[in-house]
């Protein structure tokens, strides 16, 4: 049965007029070109250095591009793409628009006036969809978080550190949130060098936690070294920063101990 959450937590900023996609072309991860109804795109914005500010859905309905991004980023967003406009014909604006997720299953229309879209990440992370209205659910918050746990999945802020995350460590290559052909963006050098010379040393990954999770940014240690770094966590299961040469170990983290489970979707290097 189709699952579906809300996730208030999430917001939807509305890019409009006929330069939209041109206009977020330069700037961020993905090829914006290819969000169209029913296709969504996953991107990033990143600082000039390379480094993760804030991540997002990017939807169409045929007028607008919808950004699903975390509430709480809405007005920094707004405010760092309105300082590259220039002469863009294009115009900012919340959406007012309620974000849900859903999963196991294609959600109904039901003849609520949405966007939905497939999760582009993974077949299996489900649906994104956005409402004005509020629509039926049978799933929380925290039954998406266990999900996109078990999944690998990244979830902005909660695992990812702004101006300091690198896109490859987050899993943005084989989760379908870079491309590789579309030209440059912001940040697309260190990006592009990252990739292409090997240069990850950690990533971010699915972890089982035995004992009471550690809190978010807890060391995580293995023979008395700092390996790792705890992000996200909900019931038993986890994020975390791991070196590479860890990913096979147990770890220690305030108390409780973690173990790194390296997704099938993630390519890693041995380290």
């Amino acid at each position: 049965m189709t699952k579906i959450a809300a996730l208030p937590e999430r917001a939807a900023l509305a890019v409009t007029g006929e330069d939209r996609v041109a206009f977020l072309q330069g700037l961020v991860s993905n090829d914006v070109a290819d969000s169209k109804p029913g296709r969504a795109v996953w991107a990033a914005m990143l600082t000039p250095q390379g480094k993760w500010l804030a991540d997002f859905f990017i939807l169409s309905d045929g007028e607008r591009l919808l950004l699903d991004c975390e509430r709480a980023q809405l007005p920094m967003l707004q405010q760092r793409l309105a300082r590259y406009r220039l002469r863009s014909r294009v115009a900012l604006a919340d959406a007012g628009l309620q974000v849900f997720v859903a999963w196991d299953g294609e959600p109904r229309q039901d003849g609520v006036s949405s966007v939905v879209a497939p999760d582009p990440r993974l077949p299996e992370a489900g649906w994104r969809v956005l409402a004005a209205d509020p629509i039926p659910v049978n799933a929380t918050e925290a039954d998406w978080h266990a999900h996109r746990l078990r999944l690998g999945l990244p979830d902005g802020s909660r695992d990812m550190e702004a101006e300091k995350s690198v896109l490859l460590e987050a899993g943005f290559d084989e989760l379908n949130g870079v491309s590789w052909t579309k030209g440059c963006y912001m940040g697309q050098e260190l990006t592009a060098r990252t990739k292409y010379r090997g240069l990850v040393k950690r990533r971010l990954v699915p972890v089982m936690i035995d004992g009471t999770a550690p809190a978010t940014g807890s060391a995580l240690v293995r023979d008395g070294r700092e390996v790792g770094t705890m992000r996200s966590t909900s019931g038993g299961r986890g994020m975390a920063v791991v070196r590479l040469e860890a990913l096979g170990s147990e770890l220690a983290g305030d108390g409780a101990t973690v173990t790194p489970v390296v997704p099938a979707w993630m390519r890693v290097e041995s380290g």
